[in-house]
């Protein structure tokens, strides 16, 4: 039997009861054995990029999370929409992965959180994973759609439909995995 492929959950939500991390961890509790999705949980701890860094040493932190991408098969983000853009940090921790050699053709899936359905963010968020190499697996974020003002995973897990949305997001996550051909050593 191979081993599971490795997802790195990355939340764009620094609010300790975030929908968008609670759907995360909702679906590493529904992932079938052939994913293992582990949430990365240093977004707050990031210094600001500073493209000097890069010259001069990069933070241990942001190693630690370049190291993290690296060993991942694949990322599922799901970030939320703040003033029709992406967070701050969110996007701050992007930067650090500009330049990073772990992140170029890396599978990516989105997932929008939103059940008002917003997508500014997420339209920037597509086109700025494009820019970095991204290998989107999905043309468009899939919806799971949570309350705005933020749930805990539970809830999520307790209703049906949001349990069937995210199927579909680990369905398409597998697929896309299973359609990319295997790094070289």
């Amino acid at each position: 039997m191979s081993a599971a492929r490795q997802v790195l959950c990355l939340s764009g939500s620094l609010r300790r009861v975030s929908s968008n991390t609670a759907a995360l961890l909702a679906a590493r509790e529904l992932a079938q054995p052939g994913l293992s999705l582990a949430l990365y949980t240093g977004l707050g701890t990031l210094p600001l990029f500073n493209p000097d860094d890069e010259s001069e040493g990069v933070p241990v932190v942001v190693q630690e999370l370049r190291a993290a991408v690296g060993q991942s098969d694949a990322l599922l983000i799901a970030c939320p929409e703040y003033a029709h853009g992406v967070p701050g940090a969110f996007k701050n921790l992007l930067d650090w992965l500009v330049g990073s050699l772990e992140f170029p053709n890396k599978p990516v899936l989105l997932i929008n959180a939103s059940a008002r359905g917003s997508h500014h963010a997420q339209d920037a968020l597509c086109e700025i994973l494009r820019t970095m190499s991204a290998r989107l697996l999905s043309p468009e974020p899939l919806t799971v759609a949570l309350p705005g003002s933020g749930c805990m995973p539970a809830q999520v897990l307790a209703s049906p439909a949001r349990c069937m949305e995210l199927s579909t997001v680990l369905a398409c996550l597998s697929a896309g995995l299973d359609a990319c051909p295997a790094p070289a050593p």
